[in-house]
């Protein structure tokens, strides 16, 4: 077959970043990926990971058929008519039997795809599903508590252009998180006007090119952080006059911070004093200070805490709203509802930050003897048997669900437990967007054109949710009629007639995805019909950031989704000025409330609350996910992807290993109070005596060729607790694990 010489733009799908790519094809094959220097947002930056897409694409076995469970057990070929005729009738039966909020949807999206969980809210209302969750619940829920007290919203930092960078848990050289992450810390680095601050229990590639490293004792990040606050408060290096103008109950928080013991701080976290307040005047006396905390902190000890005494440094030094400082931004979709009153689970009672359930409760809103436990889940391109903690736990739970739908490109570990499985085309064969838009004061978005054609046999999402709503038969005929006519006509009367039916009937708007999909999706060029939910998006975007949107160049709603639609290395739909950003702060006076009394509650109570989990039995902390150079979400269901690491080494330090007579390639097994595992091992130096960690992304059951599996690595979640949670999030420990390690004879 002659290899495709075009050029297909796309983006990569591995982090929040989407860094924009094109690709060369031979067939269905990647035969080359380079950066897209036209994009938007990177301007031809990528990482080594993007340009190994094609494992992704090529790499693991495809399902191309649904699959449903017979009563022996086994997994069996059916057509898509069967699957979506008997799905539907048996969440019906759900329905009827146990009420729309016992059926509990995860997932809708994964680093690449979120516009198949923009369809999922609709099949949602169609059941009367009240309940969902997806992995942000395990990561970034307790800063999006806290977001929603403080500035009402996401923040992301201006690294580009702060003098002081901070990094808490963050490792964005292996990680990413910051758009062209590795350029952007290498041009800090050799700036001798610039800091680079990074908070970590390991000496990281980051942390190598950082000014100050604050290697801390592992979980203890919150006194830290406490430390670092009460020298800013108590050597008065706050911004006053931002604190006055700007925030309420200021005095509040100073008070308090005025007490913090800096020298006990200091001790507790492994730190001298003098460093911590050295970095403390670094920060006050800084022209503009950027801040990232990500999984290192937020899946461990005290997370919730942190993100809010993270946010305070921030604030308390006036670094919010202007260059090289954090900043609000607009959404073309928020990814969670920012809500200082969330809802709570039905069983639990457990809060639901960003209106999402907590995944180490999920098995316990399943498994309890309860009426309203949740009875059924559909499961769109997540993988929760593999990546929520407790492997065993969630088995159980899914075992005791009536009904488990799962929606992938592959068979994965949660699909093995299912129900049906449906197959979905691939990331690379649809039209697909995320909705990471995080930037200020140009904020991108990227709508991606297919690369290849589907996978016979594979749908993409929203039309998979499309056909379950049409066999569920909960919106009449008439009402399609007149909205496919009306998109005949153009988008004027689409509107028109749009807007008089959800005058008409509420349940228009509830329904929108589907029937923008089934009426507006037709008339879109190439196939787009899964981006007709943009349409939406971009009467929204119009009415929110009305100013913003025209300083990007769309002077209506209609010209932005067409720049959209046409857009193959991304647009920007909003630009805004400095002074806009306060528009973003919903509270009275557009002040920021610095005050939330739950939380400077555990600050006080720091004084008693354990540093040290581990103990004589389990003496090792593990990282559970370390994120390395050839790890990444486990969407690459290919091991060969990987040049090194193959096999996802057991990290530990030169103390520890000779302490438990242990040297490079040695076997190891890994115990906690929850399972065991082996690992071969690999001395390392950059992680303190009594530190141990895993990495991200192995463990899977892949297929081999005589039809059993293999697994390669460590299944992490075999390791972990559920009952290992931030107490006010739910967010797990993934990165602080209690474990003992032993050698093995080879």
């Amino acid at each position: 077959m002659t290899a495709d010489t075009a050029w297909h733009k796309s983006a990569c799908i591995l982090c929040e970043n989407n860094c924009g790519i094109q690709i060369q094809t031979d067939g269905r094959r990647f035969a080359k990926i380079r950066g897209d220097k036209e994009h938007v947002a990177t301007a031809g930056y990528t990482c080594n990971k993007a340009l190994r897409l094609d494992h992704y694409q090529n790499g693991g076995a495809r399902l191309t058929t649904p699959l449903r469970r017979e009563a022996d057990g086994t997994l069996t070929p059916i057509d898509w008519d069967t699957a979506i005729a008997e799905i539907a009738a048996r969440l019906k039966n759900v329905r009827h039997t146990h009420g729309g909020k016992s059926i509990f949807f995860y997932g809708g999206g994964g680093q690449g795809n979120h516009l198949g969980g923009a369809y999922s809210g609709a099949l949602m209302r169609a059941l009367g599903a009240r309940y969902r969750s997806n992995p942000l619940a395990q990561e970034k829920t307790g800063e999006g508590f806290v977001d929603a007290h403080l500035t009402g919203g996401h923040t992301a930092g201006d690294f580009e252009h702060a003098e002081v960078s901070v990094f808490i848990g963050k490792n964005p050289w292996q990680s990413h998180g910051v758009p062209r992450a590795r350029t952007v810390l290498k041009d800090i680095a050799k700036d001798p006007d610039r800091t680079m601050i990074v908070i970590d229990p390991v000496r990281t590639e980051t942390a190598d090119l950082a000014d100050v490293h604050l290697q801390v004792r592992p979980g203890t990040d919150a006194w830290c952080l406490a430390g670092l606050l009460g020298a800013l408060v108590q050597e008065d290096v706050v911004d006053h006059a931002f604190l006055a103008a700007r925030t309420t109950g200021a005095d509040t928080v100073l008070e308090q911070l005025k007490h913090v013991d800096v020298a006990d701080c200091a001790r507790t976290c492994g730190l001298d004093e003098d460093l911590l307040r050295t970095t403390a005047r670094t920060i006050g006396t800084a022209s503009s200070v950027a801040t990232y905390e990500d999984l290192g902190v937020q899946q461990g000890p005290n997370s919730t805490l942190i993100s809010y005494l993270n946010k305070l440094i921030w604030l308390l030094t006036g670094n919010f709203a202007k260059p090289g400082a954090m900043q609000p931004h607009s959404w073309v979709a928020p990814l969670a509802r920012y809500s200082t009153r969330p809802r709570r689970t039905p069983v639990t009672g457990a809060r639901m930050p960003g209106g999402l359930v907590p995944c180490n409760v999920i098995a316990e809103e399943i498994l309890a003897d309860h009426p309203d436990r949740f009875r059924a889940m559909v499961i769109e391109s997540s993988n929760p048997a593999h990546s929520l903690a407790d492997s065993a736990a969630f088995a159980k739970a899914l075992d005791k669900l009536d009904l488990v739908v799962v929606i992938d490109i592959a068979l994965t570990e949660t699909g093995r437990q299912a129900d049906y499985v449906l197959p979905a085309a691939s990331q690379f064969e649809k039209w697909e967007a995320t909705f990471f838009t995080f930037e200020f004061p140009r904020n991108p978005f990227h709508l991606r054109a297919p690369v290849l054609d589907p996978l016979p046999g594979t749908l993409p999402e929203p039309e998979i949710y499309a056909r379950l709503i049409h066999a569920l038969n909960t919106v009449s005929g008439s009402k399609l009629t007149l909205l496919r006519t009306a998109a005949r006509m153009g988008r004027r009367p689409y509107k028109l007639a749009f807007a008089a039916l959800a005058a008409v009937d509420k349940s228009t708007l509830a329904m929108a995805p589907y029937l923008l999909h089934q009426t507006l999706g037709p008339t879109l060029p190439d196939g787009a019909d899964s981006a007709a939910v943009l349409w939406a998006l971009a009467q929204r975007i119009a009415k929110e950031y009305p100013a913003g949107m025209r300083r990007a160049g769309h002077k209506s709603a209609d010209a932005l989704f067409d720049a959209m639609l046409s857009g193959r290395s991304g647009i920007t739909f909003t630009e805004d000025d400095y002074d806009d950003a306060w528009c973003y702060v919903p509270h009275p006076g557009r002040r920021i409330p610095l005050p939330i009394p739950e939380l400077l509650g555990l600050l006080a109570d720091l004084d008693t609350t354990p540093a040290v989990h581990t103990t004589a039995e389990y003496p090792i902390v593990l990282v559970a996910g370390q994120r390395r150079a050839f790890t990444a979400n486990t969407i690459f269901r290919d091991n060969t992807w990987r040049k090194r690491d193959t096999n996802g080494t057991l990290h530990i330090s030169p103390q520890d290993a000779e302490q438990l007579g242990l040297s490079d390639g040695a076997l190891a097994q890994i115990t906690t109070a929850r399972g065991t595992a082996q690992a071969v091992v690999e001395i390392d130096d950059r992680l303190q005596s009594g530190h141990a960690a895993l990495p991200n992304g192995f463990g899977l059951d892949l297929p081999t060729a005589d039809g059993t599996t293999e697994r390669i690595g460590v299944a992490l979640n075999t390791l972990t607790d559920l009952t290992w949670r931030d107490p006010i999030a739910g967010t797990p420990w993934h990165k602080h694990v209690p474990a003992r390690i032993e050698p093995l004879p080879i």
